[in-house]
């Protein structure tokens, strides 16, 4: 990923209002779960996410595939249901 795509589009997600949760696919495999934007530093084309645990991970713009919506940590909307009387 460029350093100018890479920083804008964690910008990006770091920025949202209101904020969600967001995954970077790293290109051996792995990947890291920013769940808070506070938890992100990103500084020329290097990033540090500090988990909930307190452990530091380090990327950077050459190192990273894609960013991604997280699924998984989306608020489920519930199914709709018919009105009553209705079949």
């Amino acid at each position: 990923m460029t350093r100018t795509n890479f920083e804008r589009t964690l910008r990006a997600f770091q920025r949202r209002t209101p904020f969600r949760p967001f995954s970077v696919a790293l290109v051996n495999g792995d990947r890291v779960q920013v769940d808070h934007p506070e938890a992100l530093v990103l500084r020329s084309g290097v990033a540090v996410f500090i988990s909930a645990a307190g452990a530091p991970t380090i990327f950077d713009h050459e190192g990273v595939s894609e960013l991604l919506d997280d699924p998984q940590r989306r608020k489920k909307t519930k199914p709709e249901t018919p009105e009553r009387g209705e079949d």
